[in-house]
């Protein structure tokens, strides 16, 4: 079996057999914002808590979910699928983001100018870090997807990697730090660069 494959399906096993992610998706799922996907450090976090401890990986801070629709860009319609979210599963920590409107914000928030995104997918290219760059989505015929564009390679090696697509390499430092990565995951490696 090919080593991407079989990352695929130790994740796959991982999100079905986590009861708090399971409840997430199917939520998502009832709630459909176009173009969902859950991921980020909610995926990174139950990765690297089971690799840690073997243990039942614990919910995180907040549940990343993002969805693209470009043709309501105001902060008024990631409340409303984050209202409606909260509505079915009021015991979830929703961050809930449209990454249509990500190149609206990015520059106030960074002090960078960014293009647009195009999809769901080409957001979790982005995202800072390699190991956070994967997402996964529910169907309604319960098929699981996986957004993976870096590979699950870093998430499973665990390896801190910054993506350089978009973030610096000292909002990456810093994002190290805040998140406490050396402390919560002592087994991860993170791969430091020159300025």
């Amino acid at each position: 079996m090919h080593a991407a494959t079989t990352l695929e399906a130790q994740l796959t096993r991982l999100v079905r057999s986590t009861g708090w992610i399971m409840r997430a998706l199917v939520t998502a799922r009832d709630v459909d914002p176009p173009d969902w996907l859950l991921g980020a450090g909610t995926v990174r976090s139950l990765v690297w808590d089971f690799l840690h401890d073997g243990a039942d990986p614990t919910p995180p801070n907040d549940l990343d979910l993002v969805f693209f629709d470009p043709d309501s860009l105001g902060e008024g319609r990631e409340a409303e699928v984050g209202g409606a979210l909260i509505e079915r599963a009021p015991e979830l920590p929703w961050d809930v983001k449209n990454q249509a409107a990500v190149h609206l914000w990015y520059p106030r928030v960074f002090g960078v100018e960014v293009e647009p995104l195009t999809s769901s997918a080409d957001a979790v290219g982005t995202w800072p870090e390699t190991a956070t760059c994967v997402a996964v989505r529910l169907y309604r015929d319960h098929r699981l997807e996986i957004v993976a564009p870096f590979g699950l390679e870093d998430l499973f090696g665990l390896v801190c990697r910054r993506n350089p697509r978009r973030v610096t390499t000292e909002e990456y430092r810093r994002r190290v730090q805040s998140k406490r990565v050396a402390e919560r995951w002592p087994m991860v490696t993170i791969v430091d660069e020159p300025q």
